[in-house]
């Protein structure tokens, strides 16, 4: 009997879904690898967005997650929340694979991008200006949708573009 692939083709809804959740996200789980045993670490941490729709994280220099991404910028972030009823394997969520680019105050866009994450994010006021925070920006390599039971979809950057940028 022939396999066949779980993984549906890419559509306008599938798009729709996968930037829904980018957008949306006030907090993900971010999975790193630990720079001291080459374990996978994950660690949750509040997201943001770039003006382009780029998910951006405010993270600390003491953190171990930081240090790891400093080692070794390669990492996934899952974004998506169960809701408040039924199993929640059938709630959308999406994992991103990326590398991350910090962004530290003083730098060129830090300004902005300090503006548009207090927008969403404004109990972080009372930290944001800490010297050991920085921005870390995440370009997107890969996603991988699970829109819920039997929907499954490979996302590329393009496809996760905010609409201005595709």
């Amino acid at each position: 009997m022939p396999k066949t692939s779980p993984i549906r083709p890419t559509d306008d809804e599938a798009r729709k879904l996968g930037r829904g959740l980018i957008d949306s996200a006030r907090h993900g789980a971010l999975g790193v690898i630990d720079p001291g045993s080459g374990a996978p670490m994950v660690s949750r941490i509040a997201v943001g967005t770039t003006p382009h729709g780029l998910p951006v994280m405010l993270v600390s220099d003491l953190s171990q997650h930081t240090r790891a991404l400093q080692a070794n910028p390669v990492c996934s972030l899952l974004v998506g929340e169960p809701g408040e009823r039924g199993d929640p394997l059938t709630h959308p969520r999406l994992t991103l694979q990326g590398t991350v680019t910090f962004i530290r105050q003083g730098e060129v866009g830090h300004a902005d991008l300090r503006t548009r994450y207090l927008q969403t994010h404004p109990k972080s006021k009372l930290y944001i200006d800490f010297a050991d925070f920085s921005f870390a920006l995440m370009s997107i390599t890969a996603g991988y949708l699970n829109g819920g039971f039997g929907k499954a979809f490979v996302l590329t950057p393009k496809d996760l573009a905010a609409p201005s940028d595709r």
